[in-house]
């Protein structure tokens, strides 16, 4: 049966907290919130995640030329299957407690994606060699929930450079990790993060053996975001054969484990 919301989503921020927490959050573009939400709530989206996988995942193993060909080798729940078959994540995304806490991190408010394809993202890393290689998002705010992560030497570590921006033309993804400090995050079984997408350059280290990483992606657009024209065919989540993705279903049979 699908998990529904009981009670506050999170805890009320302090002004102290709040300007800590911005604060870090503007520095590096990225803020672990875990200890801001009830346990309540985690544990609905750790229900729901798992749910959905069961019944809607599909695998996507191919690269992106608008990320310089970076590889995306994971399954997936994609956006409109998560709205469809789960109220509580809807109701989640729209909570006002939830929203309020972001956008006083944030410092500036969060409106609903403009893409409905873009609103939510499930995905599941679960063989050696699965990634999400670096890329940014077209929208500025994601809350990322991890109900699940494998141990910290396995990998499907994020890495981050902050205060980046994305050409998709001319992504130039190796000139900014040569240029810029990286950084690297472990985070456990029932985390969750904010990141700034669409600035933060990121990506996941490759898995060096069989093991299961499960996220929940949602994503929000500050208001620049909605006067842009986003017309690329890289929306590789929910099209396996968008313009920009190139199958890499013989890479992962040779073994080959970049990003």
């Amino acid at each position: 049966m699908p998990a529904q919301i009981s009670g506050a989503t999170c805890v009320a921020l302090d002004p102290e907290t709040t300007r800590r927490a911005a604060q870090e959050f503007r520095r590096f573009g990225i803020l672990r919130v875990t200890n801001l939400l009830n346990p309540e709530t985690t544990s609905l989206v750790r229900a729901e995640t798992n749910r959905l996988l069961e019944q809607h995942s599909e695998r996507r193993d191919l690269r992106l030329a608008t990320t310089d060909f970076t590889r995306r080798s994971m399954s997936v729940v994609p956006s409109e299957k998560v709205a469809a078959h789960s109220d509580a994540i809807s109701m989640l995304y729209q909570d006002a407690d939830l929203l309020a806490m972001l956008e006083a991190i944030a410092g500036e408010k969060l409106h609903p994606c403009p893409k409905k394809d873009e609103e939510f993202l499930i995905t599941r890393h679960e063989r050696k060699g699965d990634t999400h290689g670096w890329h940014w998002g077209d929208f500025s705010y994601a809350l990322i929930w991890v109900p699940e992560a494998p141990p910290i030497e396995v990998g499907g570590l994020l890495q981050c450079i902050a205060h980046t921006s994305w050409n998709k033309a001319d992504p130039k993804i190796n000139q900014y990790i040569v240029e810029n400090p990286i950084t690297t995050y472990y985070f456990a079984s029932g985390d969750a993060y904010l990141l700034r997408t669409d600035t933060t350059l990121h990506r996941t280290i490759p898995f060096r053996e069989d093991a299961v990483r499960v996220i929940l992606n949602m994503t929000w657009a500050a208001a620049r975001d909605l006067r842009r024209t986003y017309t690329t065919d890289d929306r590789w989540w929910d099209n396996a054969d968008a313009t920009a993705a190139v199958s890499v279903r013989g890479d992962v049979n040779q073994g080959k484990n970049d990003d």
